[in-house]
């Protein structure tokens, strides 16, 4: 009897354990990495490709088996791989899109709509255009960028070299002088003696500030206050906002030629935008227009919208042409973020250059300012 009912626990106890290896397995994907992601690249290439083949008449299967075979990164074959069996199983596609974290929600709901109104590879043709969009936007900003974040790096190495070492040097000759320095001297000798300390606090501050962004970002009052202070910087905060405008626009013009309704759209738009300004815009918006207000109305409340596009958004309403209105806008604001980044690097440059210049400057000013005295001295 002991022995029964030893096999009977046994046997219950292999049961719950292969009950929770199931529930792991249906729960958890283990064989995907948790930290990678699909590039916006990827993605404009996967939604250009699939295009191509929808047009083609290839269904959905065929065409992600073709997708598939032609990657070369494993990462990219699993997940594709994954999604196609989850296709062939009978979910739809945004379906078997959602299951992942590697897609945004405004990714599947598109293709959501894209299904429902049987028009996927015009939403596949827009997210390609969308994400050809964001590309060539991060591309601009390095560009722009790189070169005063070169100079940046330069200017902290000649000034690291010189407050360690060409400073620390005319300090022991000015210490045989026996007289007091001029003030310019005596200033860049004490940041040189200290220098290696304001160093690590500057450091130590920046790490600080760069963790504090990373646990608070998700917070609704940092997200406000952040871009309260991006907006008010001259110049910058003007192109910020360009630039959200333009992704705004180009969303909402995606969701609408679509046919997606203008409430979807809302929605949808408000979940991709992550700028903490829009976004509450976006959502006194929706609830404006389910009180049956026009969205002209409705983003005219706001001082984030400009009157061009309150005045356009009025005259789509009434002809009903919203998605092409908001695809103009679209391109013109995604002009003005192409100008202004080209002028922003036009103007950075020589303020780098005189940035660096003017340090230099300084301190050779400052170190050679006791020699002129000393030589004025010795004529006399």
């Amino acid at each position: 009897m002991p022995h029964i009912l030893m096999k009977i626990e046994a046997a219950t106890y292999n049961i719950k354990t292969n009950k929770r290896k199931d529930l792991l397995k249906t729960d958890f994907n283990f064989s995907l990495p948790i930290f990678k992601k699909i590039s916006d690249k990827q993605k404009e290439e996967l939604y250009r490709e699939f295009s191509t083949l929808i047009k083609a008449g290839v269904d959905f299967n065929q065409a992600l088996t073709i997708l598939t075979n032609q990657q070369k990164s494993k990462f990219l074959k699993t997940i594709y791989k994954k999604i196609n069996n989850d296709v062939v199983k009978g979910k739809s596609l945004h379906e078997a899109i959602a299951n992942y974290n590697y897609f945004s929600p405004y990714e599947y709901h598109s293709i959501k709509i894209g299904e429902d109104t049987r028009r996927l590879s015009e939403i596949f043709d827009q997210l390609q255009l969308f994400f050809s969009r964001k590309i060539k936007m991060k591309r601009q900003v390095i560009s722009v960028l790189a070169y005063p974040i070169f100079v940046l790096a330069i200017t902290l190495a000649v000034l690291y070299f010189m407050l360690n070492f060409v400073v620390p040097m005319f300090s022991s000759v000015f210490q045989h002088f026996g007289k007091d320095l001029p003030k310019i001297t005596q200033f860049v000798v004490d940041v040189s003696n200290h220098f290696n300390t304001i160093l690590i606090s500057v450091v130590g501050v920046a790490l600080v500030a760069f963790i504090g962004h990373k646990l608070l970002k998700n917070k609704d009052t940092y997200k406000r206050f952040l871009a309260k202070v991006l907006l008010k910087i001259p110049y910058l905060g003007n192109l910020v906002k360009k630039v959200y405008l333009a992704r705004f626009c180009q969303s909402f013009s995606l969701l609408l030629s679509a046919k997606a309704p203008l409430i979807t759209a809302l929605e949808l738009t408000e979940k991709m935008i992550s700028f903490h300004p829009l976004k509450v815009t976006l959502t006194h918006a929706k609830s404006d227009v389910l009180k049956g207000e026009t969205l002209a109305e409705s983003l005219g409340k706001h001082n984030f919208f400009s009157s061009k596009i309150i005045s356009l958004t009025h005259i789509g309403e009434q002809i009903n042409e919203l998605d092409s209105m908001f695809d103009g806008l679209a391109k013109q604001y995604n002009d003005e973020v192409d100008y202004s980044t080209k002028l922003m690097g036009t103007i950075l440059e020589p303020v780098m250059i005189l940035l660096i210049g003017s340090i230099v400057g300084f301190i050779m000013i400052a170190m050679y300012s006791p020699m002129f005295n000393l030589s004025k001295i010795l004529e006399n």
